[in-house]
């Protein structure tokens, strides 16, 4: 888009603290900040007995080993000592701050050379020590319970060389702008790369830059908590997570290995749970926005597909002051100029370009209004904001009523899913990189969206990325078309990523599990998970009655959204009616442009191609002369060849086996893109009904049913086609299972079969067993007396004739009797013996007669 050098590499800089070790004492805390080979090492200084603020000190001096050891050995007393893997930041309530250390991580995926690891347990220390006997603040505990609702143990990742997030064409992307604080309207970007000599003696030298990303704060989750280290000169010491869900698998094509990661992404903009966040804020912010990115990868080349999620941007909310399942939806704001629709989609075609293509799975007909009122409100806003958007970057809408439909006899929605889904990619593309080959971008992306934003948009949003696989693999050239089969190895892995992915999501935003999954619109669901919908659509309604406003109140608080305070006018947080005015702050706009211009020009004349990817922006960019630096050796830094490693514990590995989950033991036909004819598996155990949680949430139980209708619910759409199925299960019978029906016969593969022996040939064989038997001596010769070895000899012996075939006489190891060897034999070598040596020389006439008459004597 914006370099196509190919002797032009840009690499992110790796960080320099990867460990960490926190040294408490009574007076000061020490965090120890390390390198991954544990060489070099960052020191910064907290004073414990500053009351009620947080004085942070850096040294700017880095350290070797030997001068680190020196330091921890003068410390007085007997410090306590926390090995970490991350700083997250700084929390203040009341009375003083905590320090949120990462104790504790699991790789998780890897994205080329990059890492990504997630959370598996942290820990809170208390930075201003207490110097009075004066007690703590009641609301202190409190306010401290309710921060550590967010269980970070759950969904949160973090990567040390790669930014999360942002997608990987933004990061593959060549720098335009460096700088904190940069305006795109006015600051001039740096000069085009294609045409940049740099310096260098020949054309095709390599030049290498190093860059520090900038990360995209809508999906920073502990950019609050980060706020106090903002004057911290060294930069590795923010450690920025996102919140979401992160997986990778595998499949193998004939022994050859490809990745699949999924990374989703969600939002910190109008954050909260299910039935307090509908809609969308002033600023354009949607409820439940997730960003979902689909990357393949061979080792070499990579592919990446992103879509997104998120709630219809309007201002529209649900009365939970009733205790029903499905509360009536109401517009709560007219916006007859669609500004808050302008302001989300304006910022979508700033990240993702154009074409905007909204495929909404609403329901449209009704006897009651309920759906149809968002639905005809999206409708309206972007049919009126197209008017001033130009003829081939207008946005796209689609209506597919995916509960009707699923109802409609015989009604496989995934097939017709996958027409629109094909018709999307060809006009949004995809992001493709392979030394060699030219790059591609993906222009525009689909959002996806139905009242929450979880069942019906994950099995939506799975059928786009079956479809979209299809076509990264032709891209790699593992497919001839871009048609990948249902029941392959290749769709079931990635239909297990999707349920997870979906898993999560519907836990973190409306406390349960997926109500409908995938196999539920593809009419493949087992009967028995029937009893697992009901329990989860009961949980979910349990969470949103009695739980959700509790974690509410924690994701206000873990994002800074409020901040307690001893003031009057600042009341406790649990005693407030509503969070309105948090996540709808006033903002004064100084943009005079008219309404009907929506789309900012920079934006505008970007299009099709993402102005975020155009116009990329870093913090940090400079030369470097060698790529072996260690600030950008991502090589070493993903194989770590100076610690030993378990193969078992290192993820390229771990990510390889997880090929053979999706493969039956017997089968007769190995690619993973075909579909494979195998006994039905054991459908998957619901976690929440077996009291184990595979995706964590934050401290939050489970939810209430999701779409609704007037007549007939979604919830009674896994019944529609119960009837049929169990009178297909009554009337088949399971076939034998044999080795038989799976694999080919022994004579149609090697023209021969295994058949019992003749009684002749058991008769031979039977004699072969005497005769070993009688060449040791009997069955057991040391066991047994004389008489015994005589009997069973004879017993042996029965029925078997030894004829010698030679007689070598009684010729042994001590002597030997000569051989009589016949007198003619005796004659022929006396004349060889005669007969001259030297055979190059031209012999006599006289040695002609001897040699004539040897040669007629043999």
């Amino acid at each position: 888009m914006n370099n196509r050098n190919p002797n032009i590499i840009f690499s992110p800089l790796i960080s320099s603290i990867q460990k960490v070790v926190l040294y408490e004492t009574r007076a000061r805390l020490y965090l120890v900040g390390s390198n991954n080979r544990e060489t070099r090492f960052r020191l910064l200084t907290i004073d414990r007995l500053a009351l009620n603020r947080l004085s942070i000190e850096e040294n700017a001096n880095e350290f070797n080993s030997l001068e680190i050891r020196r330091f921890v050995a003068n410390l007085q007393g007997s410090p306590r000592v926390t090995s970490a893997y991350g700083v997250l930041g700084f929390v203040r309530f009341l009375e003083s701050y905590y320090l949120i250390l990462v104790t504790k991580r699991k790789c998780c995926a890897h994205i080329g050379m990059h890492m990504v690891y997630t959370i598996k347990d942290t820990v809170m220390v208390r930075v201003n020590e207490v110097t009075s006997q004066r007690p703590l603040h009641p609301q202190e505990d409190r306010y401290k319970r309710m921060f550590q609702n967010i269980d970070l143990r759950s969904n949160f990742y973090f990567s040390y060389s790669y930014d999360l997030t942002r997608t990987l064409q933004y990061n593959e992307s060549a720098p335009r702008y460096v700088g904190a604080k940069v305006d795109l309207e006015r600051d001039e970007p740096l000069p085009d790369w294609d045409t940049l000599t740099n310096n260098v003696a020949q054309a095709h030298e390599r030049v290498d830059y190093a860059f520090r990303s900038d990360s995209r704060k809508r999906f920073v989750w502990n950019a609050y908590l980060l706020q106090p280290m903002e004057g911290i000169m060294l930069k590795d010491w923010l450690l920025e997570i996102t919140h979401g869900y992160v997986s990778q698998s595998c499949i193998s094509v004939f022994g050859r290995h490809v990745n699949v990661c999924l990374i989703a992404r969600r939002s910190t903009r109008f954050a909260g749970t299910r039935f307090l966040k509908r809609g969308a804020n002033f600023q354009g912010d949607v409820a439940n926005e997730v960003e979902t990115e689909q990357i393949v990868s061979d080792g070499q080349r990579l592919c990446s597909f992103t879509q997104m999620r998120g709630s219809i941007p309007s201002h529209w909310s649900q009365d939970v002051s009733k205790m029903v399942p499905k509360p009536q939806i109401q517009l709560d704001i007219c916006d007859p100029y669609a500004q808050t629709p302008s302001r989300h989609f304006e910022r979508l075609l700033f990240h993702y370009g154009a074409p905007l293509i909204m495929l909404n799975l609403v329901k449209k007909r009704e006897r009651r209004k309920h759906e149809s009122i968002i639905s005809k409100e999206l409708e309206c806003s972007i049919k009126y904001l197209n008017q001033f958007l130009p003829p081939p970057h207008r946005m796209k809408h689609i209506h597919f009523d995916m509960a009707r439909r699923s109802r409609l006899s015989g009604g496989n929605v995934m097939d017709q899913l996958a027409v629109h889904a094909e018709t999307i990619i060809q006009l949004t593309g995809m992001f493709f990189k392979a030394r060699g080959s030219d790059l591609s971008f993906q222009t525009g992306i689909v959002r996806t969206n139905c009242v929450d934003c979880l069942d019906r948009t994950n099995s939506a949003q799975f059928a786009i990325g079956k479809c979209a696989l299809g076509h990264q693999l032709e891209r790699l050239g593992f497919l001839k078309t871009a048609k990948l089969e249902f029941d392959s190895d290749c769709v079931t892995m990635l239909e297990h990523l999707y349920e997870e992915h979906g898993d999560t999501l519907a836990l973190q935003y409306g406390g349960s599990q997926l109500v409908h999954r995938i196999k539920t619109y593809r009419k493949t669901a087992p009967w028995g998970s029937q009893g697992n919908d009901v329990m989860q659509t009961i949980s979910r309604y349990y969470s949103n009655t009695f739980s959700d406003t509790e974690k509410q109140h924690s994701i206000n608080l873990f994002l800074g959204l409020y901040k307690p305070s001893f003031t009057k006018l600042n009341q406790p947080i649990w005693e407030m009616q509503t969070d309105y005015d948090m996540h709808n702050a006033f903002v004064p706009s100084a943009d005079s442009r008219p309404i009907t211009d929506w789309v900012r020009h920079k934006v505008r004349e970007c299009l099709p191609y993402a102005c975020a990817d155009s116009h990329k922006l870093v913090k940090e960019l400079f030369r470097v002369h060698t790529h072996g630096l260690e600030m950008i050796d991502a090589y070493s830094n993903y194989h770590q060849s100076f610690k030993w490693t378990d193969l078992s514990e290192h993820i390229a590995f771990e990510i390889s086996q997880l090929a053979m989950r999706y493969m039956p033991t017997f089968r007769t036909n190995y690619s993973p893109f075909q579909r494979q004819t195998q006994a039905s598996r054991k459908a998957r155990q619901n976690p929440s009904m077996t009291g184990q949680s595979s995706t964590g949430s934050m401290n939050s139980n489970s939810s209430s049913s999701s779409e609704g209708d007037d007549t007939s619910s979604d919830e009674d759409l896994s019944g529609s086609f119960a009837e049929k199925e169990s009178k297909q299960t009554e009337t088949t019978e399971p076939s034998v299972f044999t080795l038989a029906s799976v694999l080919p016969s022994m004579e149609e593969i090697y023209g021969c079969s295994i058949n019992p022996p003749s009684k002749q040939s058991m008769v031979i064989y039977k004699k072969y067993v005497q005769m070993g038997k009688l060449s040791n001596g009997g069955a057991h010769p040391a066991q047994t007396s004389v008489a015994q070895r005589d009997q069973e000899m004879a017993k042996i012996m029965r029925g078997i004739t030894l004829r010698p075939l030679s007689d070598y006489g009684t010729d042994s190891y001590l002597s030997v009797k000569p051989p009589t060897v016949p007198a003619k034999s005796m004659e022929i070598y006396e004349e060889y013996c005669k007969t001259p040596r030297n055979f190059n020389a031209v012999p006599e006439i006289g040695e002609f007669n001897v040699l004539y008459n040897y040669v007629q004597r043999l």
